[in-house]
């Protein structure tokens, strides 16, 4: 039987390659409004996070959404995506 292929995201906190299943998807869609995409269908420019604080921090500090993005992001936002990362 032939294993099935897993599909493999970057974390842009910690540059390391996992799973998608382990990563949480920051999407920002045509309007400009970026948002967590639990589920991974959700339309627009996608960025792979773990789910860990840790790299969400990591990510702000060397701006690495901002640069995934091509788009400025206030903190905010920064700060709504932490609390989801939480759990809510």
């Amino acid at each position: 039987m032939a294993t099935k292929k897993i599909p493999m995201r970057m974390c842009v906190g910690c540059r390391q390659m996992k799973p998608k299943k382990e990563l949480v998807r920051v999407v920002r869609n045509n309007e400009g409004v970026i948002s967590i995409d639990l589920k991974g269908k959700a339309p627009g420019r996608g960025a792979y996070v773990c789910r860990d604080g840790e790299c969400l921090q990591r990510a702000k500090k060397t701006k690495a959404l901002e640069r995934a993005f091509e788009h400025k992001i206030e903190p905010v936002i920064y700060d709504t995506l932490a609390r989801e990362l939480n759990g809510g």
